[in-house]
């Protein structure tokens, strides 16, 4: 704790040219951004790796690329947004592969409580860490137009609990907005369940049908992987998006 209170006096610490050089060579999706897009989100970066613990689980060894590279990819979705948008925690936590979790629920009808175990790739609590497979990061760095970004998908989750619900409605800058929000995603959601239900494909990963929370995270994660692919696929989602985060990447489709 004394060592965090420290480096909170200190203040974020710049990141050498080299291993910003670096990580941007990592992150493809990153390479539409002019100049000085790269040099806020370089800024934002630093005060990430100043503000937030990022350790491995069960002695895994993060390199500081590592750290650099979760940093930036977690700084991309609030480029516009502004940092104060990931406040209100300071933990990411990351482990080398998927990982389990175990899970309660209880039937109503029956009364029946059932526990069973759940992989993860990710998980983002409230007030609590970010949790991150470092395996899947790398996946996504790998085929980075995919139409997957872990890390995105989970600070989605994060942006939309700021309200203090997980309900796929980040917080919104008037009631206007909002309706056109809720319209334009709950349209395309159950459009979504329509075409999962009748074993169709669907452009959007059929995750996102399992509930409005995991809808925003999923077209988010399609929003900063594969934008021009979303937007002829889903053009309304991809506006609102685009005025919702405030920068538009420009990547292949």
């Amino acid at each position: 704790m004394l060592q965090w209170l420290r480096r909170r006096i200190a203040g974020p610490e710049p990141i050498a040219e080299a291993d910003w050089r670096a990580a941007c060579a990592a992150i493809a999706v990153i390479d539409g951004l002019d100049g000085q897009a790269l040099e806020r989100l370089r800024t934002l970066a630093a005060r990430f790796l100043h503000d937030k613990d990022i350790v491995g689980a069960h002695d895994l060894a993060l390199t500081g690329h590592d750290r650099l590279v979760i940093a930036t990819l977690a700084c991309l979705p609030v480029l516009s947004l502004g940092y104060d948008w990931l406040a209100g925690w300071r933990q990411v936590i990351v482990y080398g592969d998927a990982f389990r979790v175990r899970r309660q629920w209880h039937d109503e009808e029956s009364g029946v409580v059932s526990e069973a175990d759940d992989w993860l790739a990710g998980e983002a609590w409230q007030h609590g860490p970010l949790v991150l497979s470092l395996a899947d990061i790398q996946a996504d760095l790998d085929d980075p137009h995919a139409g997957f970004n872990l890390v995105a998908h989970e600070v989605a989750h994060k942006l939309d609990m700021l309200d203090g619900h997980s309900d796929g409605v980040p917080p919104l800058p008037d009631r206007p907005r909002r309706q056109r929000w809720l319209a334009t995603f709950q349209g395309a959601f159950d459009g979504l369940r329509a075409e999962v239900d009748a074993g169709r494909d669907t452009f959007l990963d059929p995750y996102a049908a399992e509930a409005p929370d995991e809808f925003f995270a999923v077209v988010s994660e399609a929003y900063f992987s594969c934008p021009q692919a979303l937007a002829a696929a889903h053009p309304d989602l991809h506006g609102e998006l685009r005025a919702f985060y405030g920068i538009e990447l420009r990547l292949p489709a």
